[in-house]
């Protein structure tokens, strides 16, 4: 057989650009490839919604590749052991109420499962800005990771959304546009993003489940990103949290959408 390389680079644009096509009216947008967003996705995409995940660096699943100080195993509690079986994640009891998994298998899943859901995902595309009618979240303006990294003046293009998850991680980068370039308040204590605590397994695991709301009109963090807008601290290498927040997002939308 004989290869022709212009096929092949019409191949990877033709079928690039079909997919970003389809991404252009979204019912949810996701900001931030992370275990949270994986698991919003894989959710919200098998109930037959339009789904994109739109992730800043090269590599998909956040920092859970790297387990603890690049130790490559995870530690999920009990509580969350439920969404390993649904993503068909293996897993080991530690001691009682304690179960690991090895990080690499845990991201690969969850990024195959989503996929296969139907998750539309994008890598190296960078949040620079949302769009914002009438005070309600409807959009997000997107571009090129490196064209961001380089400083360069590109005009960006735009995404149509009914909703927005930012699940960017501790820096909260949708949310913390929002604050700084729309009207009225988020829906914290301060109206402000309040900022994330020190660690604090126990507690920043419970807490991440409870921050993950509405944090401004169509906009829902979920993952590190709901702790670090409502406050609470941070939890380690520890992820049923952040697992049971891409669930809890997934169904707070869900319920919004059948109102």
């Amino acid at each position: 057989m004989k290869l022709e390389e212009i096929i092949i680079t019409r191949a990877i644009i033709d079928r690039y650009v079909e997919k970003l096509k389809e991404s252009l009216d979204l019912d949810v947008a996701i900001v931030g490839g992370g275990p949270a967003g994986l698991v919003a996705g894989k959710i919200l995409a098998e109930n037959n919604l339009n789904v994109a995940l739109f992730e800043r660096k090269l590599s998909i699943g956040g920092g859970m590749w790297g387990g603890g100080m690049m130790f490559n195993e995870i530690v999920v509690q009990k509580e969350a052991k439920k969404i390993l079986d649904e993503f068909e994640i293996s897993y080991k009891e530690y001691e009682k109420d304690y179960f690991t998994a090895d990080s690499i298998e845990s991201v690969a899943s969850l990024i195959l499962k989503a996929k296969r859901c139907g998750v539309k995902i994008f890598n190296c595309i960078s949040v620079e800005d949302v769009v914002v009618r009438e005070d309600e979240v409807c959009g997000l303006v997107i571009q090129w990771s490196p064209v961001e990294m380089a400083g360069l003046h590109v005009d960006p293009l735009v995404v149509k959304s009914k909703f927005v998850i930012d699940a960017t991680g501790h820096d909260a980068e949708v949310v913390a546009i929002v604050e700084k370039k729309c009207p009225g308040k988020l829906f914290t204590e301060t109206g402000k993003i309040i900022g994330e605590k020190s660690l604090w397994a126990e507690k920043a695991e419970m807490e991440t489940v409870e921050n993950t709301k509405e944090v401004y009109k169509n906009l829902y963090v979920a993952g590190m990103a709901a702790n670090a807008v409502f406050g609470s601290n941070r939890m380690g290498p520890i992820f049923g949290g952040m697992l049971l927040s891409g669930k809890k997002v997934a169904e707070e939308i869900l319920k919004k959408l059948k109102k």
